[in-house]
């Protein structure tokens, strides 16, 4: 990230959206654009992008992974795990000296429900981190229902996005981000080494909107 880049307010910036085609991805998108950030998707079928890119409107455009990677100032990941370091990897010279915002859960499902998968970098975020050592690699919208960023006639996401990183300017950058989307607010929440916490409470979070029915998030009291 340039030091003019610091400057240009994060409404300015385009967001590039890796597995934007995904309901998470297209989520987060939707969210942006609506409140006027630029936002191109990414996907392994340039196609694929466009169409899903065409159905959020105004503000979102579409391409292949590598172009949204180029284009794009900042990064989110939400491509599934299964595939999720092979997909950095192959990006990692378009993503070089970016901010990229990985918000990929690491979980598995069974018989008794979900659970945190075994990562051996200790949490997806510090995969990514090992994946890209010469990109800023943030935490970021791991907890947030896809469900509710999709359903536009909720105008208001009751939810905090909790942002971990080393980089204290691009944990700002990424707190400012989460911000913009209404009702969201973004709180630093650690670490990188703490992602994996953050990313395991999902597997959480699906139990409680199994068991009540509902899609929950999570908010952070005394701040």
């Amino acid at each position: 990230m340039t030091d003019h880049e610091e400057m240009v307010p994060v409404t300015e910036q385009v967001i590039g959206v890796l597995g934007g085609t995904g309901s998470q991805g297209r989520g987060i998108a939707l969210r942006l654009a609506r409140a006027g950030v630029r936002v191109v998707l990414g996907s392994r079928d340039a196609s694929r992008a466009e169409e899903a890119a065409a159905a959020l409107g105004s503000g979102v455009t579409g391409a292949d992974n590598a172009a949204c990677a180029a284009a794009a100032n900042i990064v989110i990941v939400a491509v599934p795990y299964d595939g999720h370091r092979e997909t950095l990897a192959a990006l990692s010279t378009e993503l070089s000296g970016k901010i990229v915002v990985d918000c990929v859960n690491a979980l598995g499902f069974g018989k008794e429900g979900p659970f945190a998968l075994d990562v051996p970098d200790g949490s997806a975020c510090q995969e990514a981190a090992a994946t890209l050592p010469n990109s800023i690699v943030i935490g970021a919208f791991q907890n947030l229902s896809a469900e509710v960023l999709l359903n536009e006639e909720i105008t208001s996401v009751d939810a905090d996005v909790l942002v971990l990183g080393d980089d204290r300017p691009s944990i700002d950058r990424i707190v400012e981000l989460a911000n913009v989307i209404p009702g969201v607010r973004g709180i630093y929440g650690g670490r990188l080494r703490n992602a994996g916490q953050v990313e395991s409470l999902t597997a959480n979070l699906i139990a409680i909107n199994r068991r009540y029915k509902t899609h929950a998030s999570i908010r952070i009291t005394g701040v």
